[in-house]
């Protein structure tokens, strides 16, 4: 998911192209916006976190383009992809490196597992919305 910063900063096809060339398919996109009811619900195993409450009033101060991406050994390459939470550890030619503000505004969010892609992935796409 390709978050707020990003998207309003207009890095969301320099961000697409990367991923693409890295050989991912793109199975299911959209551009939306979460309420931060819905943030909430999609960051809840982070609900007892101090920062929970800027979490989801950040990821539902503007647009998000969430997607779905297919590829073997997707999410360890795209973990890699996306580098390090922080910025500034992110290494170097990484979309973190690359587009991310802060911790925060880190610009793009990956699933840390094959089970918890398929709970995000559901979480914003019905299994007719994926070709």
């Amino acid at each position: 998911m390709i978050k707020p910063d990003a998207v309003s900063a207009g890095n969301t096809g320099a961000i697409t192209k990367m991923i693409e060339e890295a050989g991912f398919r793109i199975v299911a996109v959209k551009k939306t916006q979460l309420t931060p009811e819905r943030a909430g619900q999609f960051y809840a195993i982070h609900k007892e976190r101090p920062f929970f409450k800027d979490l989801c009033s950040y990821m539902s101060s503007g647009a998000i383009v969430p997607m779905i991406l297919e590829k073997e050994n997707a999410v360890e390459d795209f973990r890699k992809l996306i580098g390090a939470t922080d910025p500034q550890k992110a290494a170097p030619g990484t979309i973190r490196n690359l587009f991310a503000k802060s911790i925060e505004a880190n610009a793009i969010h990956g699933s840390d597992s094959d089970e918890n892609a398929e709970i995000e992935g559901s979480f914003f796409f019905a299994k007719t919305e994926c070709f």
